[in-house]
């Protein structure tokens, strides 16, 4: 399948720009998803139902964060997030999406 020579010009706008799009509405459901996570803990710590202490937290976070952050870094290379398109539809995908 190839794009015609007079639609060609238009790829190169329109994918960054949709890739920008889902990812900024995946950011913002997951944004949701995250905090209603942070709440229930504060609620379970609160209640005394889960003891966690800081240095509990923070050892955790160090054993997993280098992890997160090493499989992102792959990601990162495919984003096209230098793109003016990629920022609008990111922009709008953050705004615009109910969630």
């Amino acid at each position: 399948m190839s794009v015609p020579p007079e639609l060609a010009w238009l790829v190169p706008i329109v994918v960054p720009f949709i890739v920008g799009f889902l990812i900024g509405a995946l950011i913002k459901k997951s944004f949701k998803v995250v905090l209603l996570i942070v709440l229930l803990i504060a609620v379970l710590m609160f209640t005394g139902i889960l003891n966690l202490t800081f240095s509990d937290l923070v050892d955790r976070a160090m054993e997993y964060l280098p992890k997160i952050v090493g499989e992102a870094s792959g990601w990162m290379n495919l984003i096209p997030y230098t793109s003016i398109t990629f920022v609008i539809g990111l922009v709008l995908g953050l705004w615009k999406v109910k969630s």
